[in-house]
């Protein structure tokens, strides 16, 4: 009964170990199919991370669910926010980062009182 349990485990842990195995190399297939330079994907990653945490301190824009995505300095906004002004908001956090080069808002204001 011990052996068989034994041998049971083994051969589902030896399966995990092909999944976490597998999952890191679809990981460096991902980044071996970018044409950015290395540099330039570390410097992508981290202005959407200080875009996204300047979002978290921000009153206006917190409380929306706002896309990030950076490639080669050039921002894209997506989702839905209630006004304009979160929509602009959003737009103007995101320009003034640093090393951002253009901002392509397409953040949709949809209105929060129209009960659907």
């Amino acid at each position: 009964m011990r052996l068989g349990l034994t041998l049971l485990a083994l051969m589902l842990l030896s399966g995990c170990t092909a999944l976490v195995v597998g999952g890191a190399a679809v990981g460096a297939y991902q980044l071996g199919k970018d044409e950015r330079e290395p540099a330039v994907v570390a410097s992508d990653s981290a202005i959407t991370t200080k875009i996204k945490g300047k979002y978290v301190a921000d009153s206006v824009v917190s409380v929306f669910n706002i896309g990030v995505r950076t490639y080669s300095g050039t921002v894209t906004l997506t989702g839905t926010v209630g006004s304009f002004v979160a929509r602009d908001q959003a737009g103007r956090i995101a320009k003034d980062t640093g090393g951002v080069v253009v901002v392509n808002n397409q953040i949709v204001v949809e209105d929060q009182s129209d009960p659907k």
